[in-house]
């Protein structure tokens, strides 16, 4: 949906984005990477308006901060 402005499941173009913008203040925290909210990695929403369908993105230069994060794991082990 980020790319194609489109939705996946059902062909829609009327979608909403919540840009999370400010945290910690924003009520949209992200992924928590440590133990404070601090360390929150940003987290953008992307929602169909028909079906509700929805996706989340971070910015690639979230990446090793996530990847060194000991709270994730890689999906392979």
């Amino acid at each position: 949906m980020k790319h194609t402005k489109r939705c996946p499941k059902c062909g829609s173009t009327d979608l909403i984005c919540f840009v999370n913008n400010g945290f910690p203040n924003d009520s949209k925290i992200g992924i928590m990477t440590g133990v404070t909210i601090f360390s929150a990695v940003r987290v953008n929403r992307y929602i169909c308006c028909d079906c509700t369908y929805t996706e989340e993105w971070v910015d690639q230069s979230s990446i090793d901060t996530l990847k060194q994060s000991k709270k994730g794991r890689p999906i392979n082990e």
